[in-house]
C-alpha cells in the first residue's frame, strides 16, 4: 500500500499545517471552509482554491462542459456557506494532450458558465501539460468580519437546518456508476444532481446578513461528516429527527433495495448548506431565505453532549463519521 493511501487526504492536510508558521490573527481559521485576510476597517479579503480531477471527481456520463462549470459550482459552494460573494476567479489547468481543440473550448464555455451564473468573472490563471485533467479553481471576494458564518458558532438549543434535499448525487452516481436502474423521470433528476451541481449561493448572502446563523458548512463531503465537522469546531452534539431524504431517493431506494439513510448521510456532493441557528430568529430567517426562492428545512437541535445522534420512531442511534476521502479511495 502506498503511503498516501494508509494516510488519506486528512491526515496529509493535517502533516503539512503543522509545518507551517501560522499566520497571525488569522481571520479564519485553518479547517474551515475559505481562507481569509484582513484588509482593514473591519473587511477582510476571503479566498477558496479547489481543484476538479478527471480521475476522482467526473463520472461517467459528465461532459468536458459540465466538469468545467462543477470545478467552479464547487468552489462557489464554500463561498455559499461562509455568506460570501465570489468576484473573481483563476483557473489552472492540466490537460492531457489527447484533448481537441473543441474538447479546450468545451471547457473554456464551461468555466465561463460556471462563473457568470454566480455573477462572477474568470480574469486569468495558468496552463499545463498533465496525465489527467485537472481544473484548479481559486475565488477572490471581500465581506464585513461580522458577517461571516464560521463553522465554529453552534450553541446548545440552536436548531439544525438544511437547504434542500439529501440523497439524491448517491443515488444518481449508483446510476452512472454502477448502472443501477430506476424509472426514467425519477433517474433524470438524480443523474442532473450529479452533472448540474448548484450552489445556494443567493441564500448563504441572505442568510449572514440576518445574523441569525451561529455556524454554517458546505455539505460536499456528506450530511453525516458536515455535522461531525460543525460539532467538533463547536465543541457541541446534535440530535437530528428529521432526515432530509429526497422522495425519489426513497423511490430509488426501494426499487433497489438500498437504504434511503444510508444514501442521505453519506452520499456527499450535494452543495447544500447545513447550518445551526439561534432559535429566536427563526421565522425571520425562513421568511429571508423564502424571498430569494429558497427553503430551509429544520432537521434538529444542538446539544451539550458531544454526539451526532439520529431520532427516528424514538429510538436513537450515533451517526458516524463518515465521508468521501481523497488518496484512501473509499468512504471513511
Amino acid at each position: 500500500m502506498r503511503l498516501n493511501e494508509k494516510l488519506g487526504e486528512r491526515k496529509i492536510i493535517e502533516i503539512i499545517q503543522n509545518r507551517l508558521d501560522m499566520m497571525p490573527k488569522m481571520p479564519i481559521p485553518f479547517g474551515d471552509d475559505v481562507s481569509a485576510y484582513d484588509i482593514g476597517n473591519g473587511n477582510i479579503a476571503v479566498l477558496k482554491t479547489d481543484m476538479l480531477v478527471d480521475k476522482t471527481d467526473v463520472p461517467r456520463g459528465m461532459s468536458l462542459w459540465q466538469a468545467a462549470r462543477k470545478a467552479v459550482v464547487m468552489n462557489v459552494s464554500d463561498f455559499a456557506a461562509k455568506g460570501v460573494k465570489p468576484k473573481v476567479v483563476l483557473v489552472s489547468l492540466g490537460l492531457p494532450r489527447k484533448l481537441t481543440e473543441k474538447d479546450i473550448e468545451e471547457i473554456g464555455e464551461g468555466l465561463n458558465a460556471g462563473a457568470r451564473e454566480y455573477d462572477a468573472y474568470i480574469i486569468g490563471g495558468d496552463t499545463n501539460e498533465a496525465s489527467n485533467l485537472v481544473i484548479s479553481i481559486s475565488l477572490f471576494g471581500t465581506a464585513k468580519k461580522n458577517t461571516l458564518m464560521l463553522r465554529s458558532g453552534a450553541k446548545p438549543d440552536d436548531l439544525v437546518a438544511v437547504t434542500g434535499v439529501f440523497g439524491k448525487t448517491a443515488a444518481g452516481l449508483k446510476i452512472l456508476v454502477e448502472g443501477l436502474e430506476t424509472p426514467k423521470k425519477i433517474g433524470k433528476i438524480l443523474v442532473d444532481s450529479v452533472l448540474m451541481p448548484h450552489a445556494r449561493l443567493k441564500e448563504g448572502l441572505v442568510l449572514s446578513q440576518t445574523k441569525a446563523v451561529s455556524a454554517s458548512i458546505d455539505s460536499s463531503d456528506g450530511l453525516a461528516w458536515s455535522l461531525h465537522e460543525i460539532a467538533k469546531a463547536s465543541n457541541v452534539g446534535f440530535l437530528i429527527n428529521s432526515l432530509p431524504t429526497a422522495k425519489e431517493v426513497r423511490r430509488f431506494a426501494r426499487i433497489n433495495e438500498l437504504d434511503p439513510l444510508e444514501l442521505t448521510l453519506y452520499g456527499g456532493e450535494e452543495y447544500e448548506l447545513v447550518l445551526t441557528i439561534k432559535p429566536k430568529f427563526w421565522e425571520k430567517v425562513e421568511k429571508a431565505v423564502e424571498r430569494v426562492g429558497g427553503k430551509l428545512l429544520p432537521i434538529g437541535k444542538v446539544t451539550a453532549e458531544k454526539q451526532v445522534l439520529l431520532e427516528i420512531d424514538g429510538k436513537r442511534s450515533l451517526i458516524e463519521p463518515r465521508g468521501w476521502e481523497h488518496f484512501k479511495n473509499i468512504k471513511v
